[in-house]
């Protein structure tokens, strides 16, 4: 047997690439036979061994984990390319304020560490700002030492400081999360990452469909990875179960909100997809295109404490996670449930 070298393995790709996946995708992006009949035809794009299913809005991806389009891979324009039909249907607004809602309709929950991801959650907030059809609330948690952001947010956004268990503590996504999901005045919360700007019209599309009687929604179809300078496209990520979720907040309690337990990266998003199948009534046919600002690489994300934290989970049936979940304090400002201030459990 003859191994090929990287070179060769490269032109394979790139054969393959361009005789079966280049034509699908022109097809997709342009609406051309069987994607004519779809309102927004390149949802339907995927790898050729993968399956979509599709309701007429949106597509759902029948497979475990998060994939990336090869051809966007391949041929970087053509991630672009994508990119400028998405949002074409559905564009980013920006803007610099948020007009206040004593009874919001909707409510963004992010959560936040450290001064160099700063400019991604200002941008990340211009958007929120930018959202057209509900009365939004937004809410920034910063789960920090000390404050550090908070002067300088927009006056509309409501902040909320979560000490540390005790210095050096990991971030605690989940903890974050739930404090905000506690101080949310609206019956949808939308639980945001903050390096994510969201198209116009993502808070009411949620609303709408939490009004046809889905609890938990999932509407990403494509997250777009830019590069550092903004310009390219370096990724495009498909079946993605965090950046941002959509729950009604009646849901999220029901099912004892996010797990604490998880500090660090990775594993958290999956075991709360987990317990929301369980209870059902979950929208996961995804339509709407994402921004992801650039950032270096989190380290631990794909193999650290909170990935292995999630594989000994899902060995319990989801259930009966839920039924320790709600019987825990979850969501205070004081510190994760199950931890003193010392920082043990």
């Amino acid at each position: 047997m003859t191994l090929m070298t990287p070179k060769e393995r490269t032109l394979r790709a790139l054969a393959g690439a361009v005789l079966r996946d280049w034509p699908r995708f022109e097809m997709s992006l342009r609406g051309l036979g069987s994607y004519r009949q779809l309102r927004t035809p390149w949802i339907a794009m995927r790898n050729r061994d993968e399956r979509l299913t599709l309701d007429g809005r949106g597509a759902r991806c029948e497979w475990i984990y998060t994939s990336d389009l090869h051809i966007a891979r391949m041929f970087p324009a053509s991630g672009l390319r994508l990119l400028d039909r998405a949002l074409g249907d559905w564009p980013i607004e920006y803007a610099d304020s948020l007009r206040p809602a004593d009874r919001p309709d909707v409510s963004f929950v992010i959560g936040h560490r450290g001064m160099d991801r700063l400019p991604h959650l200002l941008t990340t907030l211009r958007s929120i700002a930018g959202q057209h059809g509900v009365a939004a609330e937004c809410i920034v948690v910063e789960q920090s030492e000390h404050r550090e952001i908070e002067s300088a947010l927009p006056s509309w956004v409501r902040y909320i400081h979560t000490p540390l268990p005790h210095p050096g503590y990991d971030y605690n996504r989940g903890w974050a999360f739930n404090a905000g999901a506690c101080a949310a005045r609206s019956e949808l919360l939308i639980l945001h990452d903050n390096d994510m700007p969201a198209p116009a019209l993502y808070a009411a599309e949620a609303l709408a469909r939490m009004r046809e009687g889905w609890s938990f929604l999932d509407l990403k179809r494509f997250i777009f990875y830019l590069d550092a300078g903004g310009v390219r496209v370096t990724n495009v990520l498909q079946n993605a179960l965090g950046g941002s979720i959509a729950v009604a907040r009646d849901a999220f309690f029901d099912i004892g909100g996010f797990d604490e337990s998880f500090v660090g990266w990775g594993g958290e998003d999956n075991e709360l997809r987990e317990r929301a199948d369980a209870a059902g009534r979950v929208y996961a046919f995804g339509y709407l295109p994402f921004l992801h600002l650039w950032h270096e690489p989190q380290q631990g994300k794909l193999d650290g404490e909170s990935v292995r934290r999630y594989h000994e989970l899902r060995k319990v049936p989801a259930q009966e996670r839920i039924a320790t979940l709600r019987a825990r304090a979850w969501g205070s400002a004081l510190g994760p449930s199950g931890m003193d201030r010392s920082g043990v459990r």
